[in-house]
């Protein structure tokens, strides 16, 4: 390993990183302990978050009875879009301001959770909707203070949003996802229970597990946080920090876990080892990107999203256009590394080997293609989109797909080499078809 050398003193570099979580309790039957928890936080009245889908699932029932049965006045909020927008966040954090609550907890994927750090948000510091973003679209004013209690409770095995202080929205009249970051949206606790993802059909486990080993690769593979402007101010130091000791610990773990389990848990629901260690590696991928942020996978996920045309995966309700988050960001995937490895092999290869590659005899030239390989092999393994192709885009694309993701100017100055407009057009190119 070479992780000493990577974090080396750079002039005018930042000498120092922060970590920053929940606490987390994981464990089967953990869901159980939402009451308890609640109660000790000084909760009396909680909005529980979820969407229309599991508003009648047993996750939701178990996290009611638990909460009344701690003697907590429980109201729920089922309105969360999936892939919540502006609109959507401030439905959310109107149903905050009107009901009187001292707590949230949020049961679901990653849009019920970031919904309900949008909510929080708005409906304690309520401001006009970019006023907490960064440039190029936001104000860049903090979040000003702490918010109310959140417990976290995920169910789905990818976003490890229970961990971060991150929430994901689209702007409407843009018509693109913008990242808000807070230490202050920070949830209280992290509730991971991976009984609540055995009910998952392969297809949204798949989609989850790429969006985790993703978090992972791409957090393994960032600039270096003594890369980035040393900042002096206690507090101004951003999420976004770039890859450190702490974010590489849980990154090669997660990646270690996915190649293990991710065909596995796909193939059968009652392989309890198998989800049980996707849901820990979706936890230990949060831990990781939240103190270090991801780069370019991320950042051309949100325009792909947005232009994709004639794709929507199995198992997902609804009807039109749509390709969940951890498809989005895997199709360009492959084009990405191949890219990156160019500056930071030995990184890439280090990565590789804890996702099962084959890199004995590789050289550091050998790097992007031995990521790029072993990431194509897990598509074709579960049944991902064959790059953007599969999502009904083409090289056609790539001019208005540059365009859309240069937007996300945070996350691409994350990744190891300096990228442009340019770049990025050329990684769109060759992210069309993999085989």
């Amino acid at each position: 390993m070479v992780c000493c050398q990577y974090f080396s003193p750079f002039d005018g570099g930042a000498n120092a990183f922060t970590v920053e979580m929940p606490r987390v309790t994981f464990g089967r039957g953990a869901l159980h302990e939402v009451g308890a928890r609640a109660l000790a936080r000084g909760m009396r009245r909680a909005a529980l978050f979820t969407d229309t889908v599991l508003a009648d699932s047993s996750h939701v029932a178990c996290a009611l009875t638990s909460l009344r049965a701690a003697g907590i006045d429980a109201a729920m909020f089922s309105d969360v879009r999936i892939e919540p927008t502006d609109t959507s966040v401030l439905a959310a954090a109107a149903f905050l301001q009107e009901g009187g609550f001292d707590g949230v907890i949020s049961v679901g994927g990653g849009s019920v959770m970031d919904t309900a750090k949008g909510a929080l948000v708005y409906s304690r510091y309520p401001a006009e909707f970019e006023t907490y973003f960064a440039p190029p679209i936001g104000g860049g004013v903090p979040v000003p203070g702490p918010l109310g209690p959140h417990l976290a409770c995920p169910t789905t095995s990818g976003t490890g949003s229970e961990v971060t202080g991150l929430s994901v929205i689209r702007f409407e009249a843009l018509e693109v996802k913008f990242v808000l970051a807070s230490r202050h949206i920070l949830p209280d606790e992290a509730i991971v229970d991976p009984a609540c993802i055995d009910t998952l059909p392969p297809t949204v486990v798949a989609s989850t597990g790429f969006d985790l080993l993703s978090h992972a690769l791409e957090c393994y593979t960032a600039r270096a946080y003594t890369r980035w402007a040393k900042v002096d101010e206690i507090g101004a130091r951003p999420m976004i920090q770039g890859a450190n000791p702490w974010s590489d610990l849980h990154a090669r773990e997660a990646l270690r876990i996915v190649n293990a389990y991710l065909p596995r848990g796909l193939a059968d629901a009652a392989d309890h080892e198998a989800r049980d260690g996707l849901s820990w590696a979706a936890t230990l991928a949060g831990m990781a990107f939240g103190n270090s942020g991801t780069h370019l996978p991320h950042a051309l996920s949100y325009a792909v999203s947005q232009m994709a045309r004639d794709f929507r995966p199995r198992d997902y309700p609804g009807s039109g256009t749509f390709v969940p988050h951890g498809l989005s960001v895997i199709v360009t995937s492959p084009s990405v590394f191949r890219y990156t490895a160019r500056e930071t092999p030995e990184r890439h290869l280090e990565a590789a080997l804890c996702l099962g590659a084959d890199a004995r005899d590789a050289v550091p030239d050998d790097a992007g293609e031995v990521v790029a390989a072993r990431v194509i092999e897990l598509m074709r393994e579960v049944g991902a989109p064959n790059g953007l192709g599969g999502v009904g885009l083409s090289t056609r694309d790539a001019d208005a797909l540059a365009d859309s993701a240069i937007r996300q100017r945070r996350a691409i100055a994350n990744a190891p080499r300096e990228t442009g407009v340019d770049e990025i057009r050329d990684i769109f190119q060759q992210a069309v078809s993999y085989w």
